[in-house]
This record gives C-alpha cells, sequence and structure tokens, in this order.
C-alpha cells in the first residue's frame, strides 16, 4: 500500500465518522513558541485551549510536520528524520477515550478489502499512562486486547504536550511487534525496535505550564472541555504496509536516495558510511523543500539558518559521495514528484522552491570552493610541520569568514588524518561573544562610540567605589557627558552622564542592579537614576539635575538610597543562599548560569541537565531559611584567586576573574567569588520565599523567590486568602483543599442534572414538532426552528423524532439560534437514505442562509453558522432542496 493510500484510507476512514476533513497548516504558524510546526494538533490549539469555538465538533488531517532538535544524529541510525507526515483525529470536547480507541483499533485492523490496514491485532500492543486504569479497562473492553499487551508507563513516554506551555494530557500509544527478527520479547517497555509505535492517542485535557508534565509536574490547569487529539505517524506505517526495513526505504524516500545513487553511482546498503550520507540527502531533501515550499528562505538565524544548514548538509553529503556538480534542483524535482499529490502547492510553486535551492547552492559551492582551499593550506601546513592537529584560529577563521560550521571542519579534518583544537576554537569564539556583549552595553548608552569615556578613564582612572562600606561620600565632578560626548555644565531639568573620582553609588553588574539616591552640593541637587560600567573601572552615573548646575570640578555629596540597597542586598545574599542550596540538592552540575538581584527580589538561573523536582525546591527553601535562624556573620576579603579556590570559594562560569579576587563568606554553607554587597549578618534576610520555577532553555532552569519584607507581605497575602477562602465554606484552612474538593463535585453533579432536565424539557416538544412535519414528494418532512437548544440537546430531540418517524422516509431539521450564532442538525431515516436522500448532502442548500458550515454521514449531520437571523430561510431551502431530490 503506497504513502498516499494509507492517508486517504486515514480520513476516508475518519470522514465516515463525521470528521471534518481539514489541510494541513503550513509549517510556519504565528506561534511564539514554535520555530516550525511539529504536531498535527498545532493548528487546532485554539479549540482545546477554549480560546475559539471550533468550527466543527470532529476533525481529521494529514499535517506535514519539522523536527530539527538533532539534525547531526540523521543518516546515523534510521530513527531519526526532520521531515514527517502526521495523520489526526480530533474532538473538541465531542468523543472522549472510548470513541478514539474504538476508531483506531478499527482502521488499523479492518481488512485492506474493507478500506483498513489489514494489521495483524495478534501483533498489536497498547501502553496506557501510568495511572490511567480507565484506559487500560477501555483497551479490554472495546478490542480484546489481552492485559499482558497492555502496559503502563511513566509520563516520560505515556504524556503528551508540544514541548512549550500548552495543552496536553495522559496518552495511550499503539505499537505494532515486527517478530523475534528485531528483537526480544517484552512489549514496547523491553524493545522499541522490535515493537514500533504507530499511533499515539492523547486525552487532551490538561494545560500545561513552563515545566512538563512529562517530568513529574502537575499541569497548571484543566482545559474547557475534555478533548482528543490523535497522531499517526504516516511513515511508520508505510514501513510496516509495505513490508520494508525502514522509513528511508518507503515510497515517498526512497526515490530520494535512488536519485542521489544515479549521481554518485554508488549503492545503498553497500556501505555504512555511504548511507549515513544517502539518508541525509534523502531526509533533508524532503524538508528543505517542504519549508521552502511554507515561504522559508535560507539565512543566518532563526528558521533560515535551519533550512540553510539543511541544504548545506545535502551538498557536503553529495560531494562526500563523489558528486561535485549542483545537485539541490533535482533532489528538489524528486520531492516535488513524491509528495505533489498531497501537497499540490510543491507543484504550484516549484519555480520559485527551484530558484531558491540554486541560488543557495551556487552560494555555498563558492563558499565551500574558497574555504576548502584554506582549509587544505592549513592542513598542509599542519601536516608539514610533523602535526596531526589543526590549529583552532583555523578553525575559526573557516567559520567566521567563510561559514563553515565547526562539524564540517571535523569532519574534512578527520577525512585528512587531522584532529582540531576545539578548545583554541570554543576560546575565539567565546572572545567574539565577549566583544557581542561590550557591543550590547555600548548600545545600552544610547550610542556605540565608547571614545570619550576611554578618554575620561585615560585622564582620571578608575573611579574608587567607597559602597562596600559607605552610603554617603563626598567627590568631586571629572567628567559630564550628553550623549555620549563632553560638556562643562549642565543646568536644571536637563539629564546627562557624570563621572566622580569616588563614589558610595553600586554600579550594575553581576546580577545586581545599581543604586539610586542624591548628589548633593552648593545651590545643587541630582538625582542618581542609574549607575553602569561603560568601560571598565569607569563609573558613570545617569543622573537628572533637580536644582541649580553642575559643571566639572564640582564638590557633591552622594547618598545611596539605603532602605532601597538594603532590600538590594538581601535579595544578593539570597541569591548566594539559594545557589549554595541548590548544589547541595544535584551537585556542581547545578552552576549558576545568570541572576538578577533588586529590591526584594531575586532570579537565579542554574543548569541542570535533568528535571527539578518540586519536592527539592521546597527542601531548597527550607534549608535557606534554617540556616538563616543562624545569623552568620557574612565577611569578605581580597585574595588570589587560587587560595579562594583551595578554600572552596565557587566561581561563576563564564566569568572572568583577576589574579585578585573578591570572596563573599556566608560560613561553611556558602562561600563565592563575588564583587557585589551583602548584608552583615544573613538574619537581616528575614524570610525567603520561593515563588516560581521554571525551565528556561535547554538544561537551563530559573527560580524566582523574594526576600524580607517583601516576602512577609507576599506571605500574610497568601495567608489573608487562605483565610477567606476558610471564611467562605466555613471551615478551617487544613479543611480547606477537601471542602474545595466536595464543591466542585457537587457543583459538577448539579450541571449534569441540569443538562439532564434540559434535554427531558427538549424531548418534550417532539410531539408538538412532529404534528408540524409536512409530506413533501413522498418525504415526511420536519424542519423547524427551535430556540436555545445546545448541541447535545439538539442532536438527542432529533434523533428522538426520527425515531418516531418510523419505516417511512423522513427527514428531520432542526436549527437553534442562540445569541449571535446558531446550531444546527439534520437527520434522516433509512428509508430516506434508500431514496438517496443524505444528511450531510443536505447541508449545501441552506448553509449560505445562516453563514454556516458544517457535514456529516448520511444518516446525521450537523453544523453551526453565524446568521441567525437566516434560520426561517435556511427551513424553507430545505424544504425545496427536498421538493427537487423527490
Amino acid at each position: 500500500m503506497d504513502t498516499h493510500e494509507i492517508t486517504d484510507r486515514f480520513l476516508r476512514h475518519f470522514e465516515a465518522r463525521g470528521h471534518t476533513r481539514v489541510p494541513s497548516a503550513p509549517l510556519i504558524l504565528d506561534d511564539p513558541n514554535l520555530l516550525f510546526v511539529n504536531a498535527g494538533m498545532v493548528q487546532f490549539k485554539p479549540y482545546f485551549l477554549g480560546e475559539a469555538p471550533p468550527p466543527y465538533p470532529r476533525a481529521t488531517s494529514v499535517q506535514k510536520c519539522v523536527r530539527t532538535p538533532d539534525i547531526d544524529e540523521v543518516g546515523k541510525t534510521t530513527r531519526h528524520n526532520t521531515f514527517f507526515q502526521m495523520a489526526g483525529n480530533f474532538s473538541f470536547g465531542d468523543y472522549f477515550k472510548e470513541g478514539a480507541i474504538e476508531a483506531a483499533w478499527e482502521l488499523i485492523t479492518k481488512p485492506q478489502s474493507d478500506g483498513g490496514f489489514g494489521l495483524d491485532p495478534d501483533r498489536i500492543w497498547a501502553t496506557v499512562y501510568n495511572d490511567d486504569s480507565e484506559a487500560a479497562g477501555l483497551w479490554r473492553k472495546l478490542t480484546g486486547l489481552p492485559g499482558e499487551r497492555i502496559q503502563a508507563r511513566d509520563g516520560k513516554d505515556n504524556y503528551w504536550d508540544m514541548g512549550v506551555p500548552g495543552p496536553g494530557g495522559p496518552c495511550s500509544e499503539i505499537y505494532y511487534d515486527r517478530g523475534p527478527a528485531y528483537g526480544r520479547e517484552g512489549g514496547p517497555v523491553a524493545d522499541e525496535d522490535r515493537y514500533i509505535e504507530i499511533w499515539n492517542l492523547v486525552f487532551m485535557q490538561d494545560v500545561r505550564g513552563d515545566l512538563s508534565p512529562k517530568l513529574g509536574h502537575r499541569p497548571i490547569g484543566e482545559l474547557p472541555k475534555k478533548n482528543i487529539d490523535t497522531g499517526m505517524g504516516v511513515e511508520r506505517v508505510a514501513t510496516i504496509l509495505q513490508g520494508v526495513e525502514n522509513v528511508y526505504e518507503t515510497d515517498l524516500v526512497r526515490p530520494v536516495i535512488g536519485r542521489a545513487e544515479e549521481f554518485s553511482g554508488r549503492r545503498y546498503g553497500a556501505n555504512h558510511a555511504d548511507d549515513v550520507r544517502f539518508r541525509v540527502i534523502a531526509d533533508h531533501a524532503r524538508t528543505g523543500v517542504m519549508l521552502i515550499g511554507d515561504g522559508v528562505t535560507p539565512g543566518n538565524d532563526g528558521r533560515g539558518y535551519v533550512l540553510r544548514r539543511l541544504l548545506r548538509r545535502i551538498v557536503r553529503s553529495s560531494r562526500l559521495l563523489g558528486v561535485h556538480e549542483p545537485v539541490l534542483q533535482a533532489f528538489a524535482s524528486v520531492v516535488r514528484d513524491t509528495m505533489g499529490p498531497t501537497y499540490p502547492e510543491l507543484v504550484s510553486g516549484f519555480d520559485r522552491i527551484n530558484e531558491v535551492v540554486r541560488i543557495e547552492e551556487e552560494a555555498f559551492l563558492s563558499t565551500l570552493t574558497s574555504g576548502s582551499r584554506i582549509f587544505d593550506l592549513a592542513a598542509e601546513e599542519t601536516k608539514r610541520g610533523g602535526g596531526d592537529v589543526l590549529a583552532g584560529d583555523k578553525a575559526f577563521q573557516l567559520h567566521d569568514t567563510y561559514g563553515f560550521p565547526i562539524d564540517l571542519t571535523l569532519e574534512m579534518a578527520a577525512e585528512q588524518g587531522l584532529t582540531v583544537d576545539e578548545d583554541g576554537f570554543r576560546t575565539l569564539m567565546n572572545e567574539q561573544r565577549t566583544r557581542a556583549k561590550a557591543d550590547a552595553a555600548s548600545r545600552k548608552t544610547g550610542h556605540g562610540d565608547l571614545s570619550e569615556y576611554r578618554k575620561v578613564l585615560e585622564q582620571h582612572g578608575e573611579t574608587e567605589f567607597l559602597g562596600y562600606t559607605d552610603l554617603q561620600a563626598e567627590a568631586k565632578v571629572v567628567a559630564l557627558l550628553e550623549d555620549g560626548q563632553p560638556v562643562r555644565s549642565v543646568t536644571a531639568g536637563k539629564k546627562a552622564e557624570l563621572v566622580l573620582d569616588r563614589t558610595p553609588f553600586y554600579a550594575e553588574s553581576g546580577g545586581q542592579v545599581a543604586d539610586t539616591g542624591v548628589l548633593l552640593g552648593d545651590g545643587v541637587e541630582l538625582k542618581v537614576l542609574d549607575v553602569q560600567k561603560i568601560v571598565p573601572g569607569l563609573f558613570v552615573h545617569r543622573v537628572e539635575v533637580a536644582q541649580g548646575e553642575v559643571g566639572l570640578g564640582t564638590k557633591l555629596t552622594g547618598s545611596v538610597d539605603a532602605h532601597r540597597r538594603l532590600s538590594i542586598e538581601r535579595s544578593h545574599s539570597a541569591t548566594h543562599l539559594v545557589h549554595a542550596a541548590v548544589r547541595g540538592a544535584y551537585g556542581k552540575r547545578a552552576a549558576q548560569a545568570g541572576s538578577l538581584n533588586s529590591p526584594g527580589r531575586m532570579r537565579f538561573d542554574f543548569t541542570t541537565p535533568g528535571s527539578v523536582s518540586a519536592d527539592v525546591l521546597t527542601e531548597v527553601e527550607q534549608e535557606v531559611n534554617d540556616y538563616l535562624q543562624t545569623n552568620v556573620e557574612v565577611q569578605s576579603f581580597t585574595t588570589t584567586k587560587d587560595k579562594a579556590l583551595e578554600l572552596g570559594a565557587v566561581a561563576l562560569f563564564g566569568e572572568k576573574y583577576g589574579n585578585d579576587v573578591r570572596v563573599v563568606d556566608m560560613g561553611e554553607y556558602s562561600r563565592e567569588l563575588c564583587g557585589g554587597t551583602h548584608v552583615d549578618r544573613i538574619g537581616q534576610l528575614g524570610l525567603v520565599k520561593l515563588v516560581s520555577d521554571a525551565s528556561i532553555g535547554s538544561g537551563v532552569h530559573r527560580v524566582e523567590a523574594l526576600v524580607g519584607t517583601d516576602a512577609l507581605k507576599y506571605v500574610r497575602k497568601e495567608q489573608l486568602l487562605v483565610s477567606q477562602l476558610a471564611n467562605t465554606f466555613k471551615v478551617p484552612s487544613d479543611q480547606l483543599p477537601g471542602r474545595i474538593e466536595d464543591v466542585l463535585t457537587r457543583l459538577k453533579n448539579a450541571e449534569k442534572e441540569i443538562a439532564q432536565l434540559k434535554t427531558q424539557q427538549v424531548l418534550g416538544s417532539a410531539g408538538s414538532l412532529l404534528d408540524k412535519a409536512q409530506e413533501i414528494g413522498g418525504v415526511t418532512v420536519v424542519a423547524e426552528v427551535v430556540p436555545d437548544v445546545d448541541g447535545n440537546g439538539l442532536r438527542a430531540l432529533a434523533s428522538d423524532l426520527r425515531g418516531r418517524l418510523g419505516s417511512r422516509p423522513g427527514v428531520v431539521a432542526l436549527f437553534s439560534p442562540a445569541g449571535e450564532k446558531l446550531s444546527f442538525v439534520v437527520a434522516t431515516t433509512k428509508a430516506a437514505q434508500e431514496q438517496g436522500i443524505a444528511a450531510g448532502k443536505l447541508v449545501p442548500s441552506f448553509a449560505g442562509h445562516i453563514g454556516g458550515r458544517g457535514g456529516g454521514k448520511p444518516d446525521m449531520a450537523q453544523g453551526g453558522g453565524t446568521n441567525p437571523a437566516g434560520a426561517a430561510e435556511a427551513v424553507e431551502a430545505l424544504r425545496t432542496a427536498i421538493a427537487g431530490i423527490g
């Protein structure tokens, strides 16, 4: 069975079950969390979140998807792909677990002659989320799957989300046993090479925050309605149905490899190294063409960089296969021919795709030629000198000047029996990043020219910082600047930058925000708004002249806002203690990756290769607050870096230190190299309260905390809220969780009872509606407007009326306006269907009058509209359509 037939059968199967066929969304959607669409449900996210009403209760689609976290692994094995198709069926508050399991089982096991995939039921396995006994029971009940072929797994395997905040839920995965030749027995938990996952049924019920339930974190809420999101791996199913070993041998991928074989004269399967290159070409060609087709162009950042990298890896792999002529256009043509039947935009837009790959290949071949020449000279020079390591500066030159990624240089070096000085390369890369940071700092001043600041530093030397011990000090103005240019004086009402010979004001650095305060002189008052080290050693005060005139040589007394400074110092000291506690919990791998210490609030980022447990963070908070009770004195001293490290002081990764360093010591618990200001004793922190934690990137976690009076205010606010809730529910605070759960349960039960009463009320009107039935061309037609009946009630009423029509040819059409919208249901009796009257085919006859759309099976169709005023016209249009059929 070819892949196009697989997707067509999938869509037809679910259309027959009342699903609306929805075309694939582009790979680029307006979603700030996603570089590319990576799952079938992405385009339906607003419906799952309740942000927009779904235009249909059920949908089905085959979505093109791209995932690029492991580009470097593509080709090395047959399991990695950057592009794939995801066939899915979706329910928006309609059916849930039972409907999803039943529909999936029917499609995969139904004989091919009847439109199914014809998989052997005895080779099917299922997995469920650990505590989802309901799903396990449904598998046994609906499919007869024995318990030993239903396995429970944890969140890493059986909880699904998009990898970013959004909808999610427990899932049940369907596996196919490929047989003993592919691995050991024991089901998916034992061997996922033998037992290949083909379909994931997600029971979408949760909203995840920054921390995924896959890693044990709790969802932050429930979705407005329980939904279904499934994803069947089209290529994996093709692998099974086509009887091939892996995705790369299926009918839509193998032709690209075949074209590469023609170019190279080599054969896939003959040599492992060549096979890797063939697979890189096949995978990246498909991904590249699909991305370009959806509007991505090669570039140096974001999506464009991913595309450029993919295309250049194709060219490089081709050259390693001995092909030195242009290849991208030929590969793009193969992708167009194979994928075009499903994605016609590849055919209609191929001229642009072809041009994009041509231009990119020409540019890279030029780069490759000149860069390779530089590489060959460097390699020859290395060998001539008796070495076997290519210098780091040469690798950096290839990267910086010729756009060679380091992995390409490593590969080329290996081909010539050389290694690369990767440490030297990374040192130069770090220096480049440091220059970029300096540029960013200069931009913060509003201009890029630092020459005037450097002149001030050269003429007057570094600013003497007194703020470790003094919050007030006399000083003299040595420089004044406006817009980066020197001036002799500044008058009242103006803002300027001011440099003093000495200062008590801390300049922003090391994560600690700058001090604010005032500068006072004879008839002069200046507000200090900010302090920055524009160039190292020079404290530049951003001031506003509130009174008088300040000039060069003016003597001023600086006074730091003492209350604000102490609040900042509490935060900075808290950061050190939290750092120590985190390292105690996770070891040295938990290195500080950033911080922000502002008045009353601290933010601490740290690296960790694994997940961060909420329980551990609770222990961290408790440990820090316990240590505050010791009221240890905070000491600071200057020593050599080597001596400080011998004493156990922690140096922050990525920070540059001189020979002499400042150590901040909070007893044996915390000792760090630090240039910031801190409290005298840790007891001054009062309280440290963690208020949030989140993952902010791969392997980087962030915690935020309130400190001192800010923490106390937060706790009091929370306490007041709990007290108010306890008063409202009239229970002690420790009984609140149980009481709230009880109220919610009763509320849900009441809502169910109300719904049942509404349904009974609606069904009570069936007799009067039946009395209004008309005979049109031998068909009994009940077509009426019934206001304010919800979708479930409307379906129930239509089904009841159809049943009352008995064996007569009959059509029931009900329209229910509610506010600015309208719902409708059309149902037909079996006798009417035998006369060629299908419910779904009647919808177009009246949809235009109500601004609506919908569809369904021959026996029942449903949908909605945006023009309730057209309901009466829709009824007449329907009657006319039935008369026409008769």
